[in-house]
Order: structure tokens, then sequence, then C-alpha cells
């Protein structure tokens, strides 16, 4: 089964993560897209929504589409957990080639990945690209939404969270 894997920390989920799912879905020839909420990014000290209400954001947005599994492998380990770890987990569920979604925003800091030699071994990895940052010796596929978690955080702009989970998205953050 031909599968991509699409991980993060969707805090909060946003228009730009749509964008991508839907780009990916429509550019790649996958079976599945799986969906990976981390417990805890492993470059990051804490998120401001909990792991289980991502977790939860990320399933009810993409739950009547069927080509989407929004997993919930990182959150139940209630740790950070290297992408490696994920990956051999899937290889050990019967996925046997992965595709690895990563933004173009990571490539500086993707050597000191979790034994990245190992894991570029097992991942073809699809970079998005964003904000101008040149990739090289990876496949690319463009999303046009230049907008981050972290700048909807700073501004508490609601605009920028998919419609289908605006409500509870309001509701978290009035409680975080």
């Amino acid at each position: 089964m031909n599968i991509a894997v699409f991980g993060g920390s969707f805090d909060p989920p946003h228009l730009g993560h749509e964008a991508i799912v839907h780009t990916v879905l429509d550019t790649l020839d996958i079976d599945k897209l799986i969906i990976i909420p981390a417990y805890l990014n492993p470059f990051k000290d804490s998120s401001v929504f909990t792991a289980d209400n991502r977790l939860e954001l990320m399933q009810d947005l993409f739950d009547t589409n069927d080509k989407v599994e929004v997993n919930d492998y990182e959150v139940k380990q209630e740790k950070s957990v290297p992408t490696i770890e994920t990956i051999e987990y899937l290889k050990s569920q019967g996925y046997d080639n992965i595709k690895l979604i990563i933004g173009a925003d990571n490539l500086k800091k993707l050597h000191m990945w979790k034994y990245y030699d190992k894991l570029k071994q097992l991942v073809s990895f699809i970079v998005i690209t964003r904000d101008g940052i040149k990739v090289e010796d990876f496949d690319t596929i463009k999303v046009d939404y230049e907008i981050s978690s972290t700048r909807i955080r700073e501004n508490l702009d609601i605009t920028l969270i998919p419609k289908k989970i605006q409500e509870k998205v309001k509701k978290l953050w009035k409680k975080e």
C-alpha cells in the first residue's frame, strides 16, 4: 500500500494544513494519507493546545475523507516521539512504501532528526515548499498558503482556522 505520512504539532490546525492535505491527495499516487499529530514536537518545549485536543481537532477536520486517517500513535505515547519511531511503527503495521511529507522550514534541522540516515532509507521525503525556501535534492509540492500556527497563535486569528473546526478552536482557546 502506498501511503504518505504528514506529522506535525497542528497547534492549532489551520487552512495551510488543510491545503497541504488536499494538495497531497491530488498530487501523489497514494492509497492513504496518514496524519499524525505529535504529542510534543521533539524541537519544542510545549504546545498551546493539549495533544488530545489537537488530535481531536484533526480528526474532526478530516472525518469525512476516506483517504485520510488521523492516527493517534504519537499522542498515545505521551512523550515526544522521533519520526523514525513512528515510521518503524507504521512499517510494523504492514505499510511498506512510505512518503514522508515535511515542510521546507524543516530542512535546516533535518540532519538533526534522530537516526536521520536510517530514516531516509525507510521513506521518500516530499517537501512542501514555503516562504521562498530553496529546496534541492528532494521531491517537492507547492502549496499556496503562507501561514503558520505560530502567527495564528500570536494574533489569535480565528479566520485562518478551517470553518469546520472554528467554534471548537474558539472554545479551546478560551480554556487554554
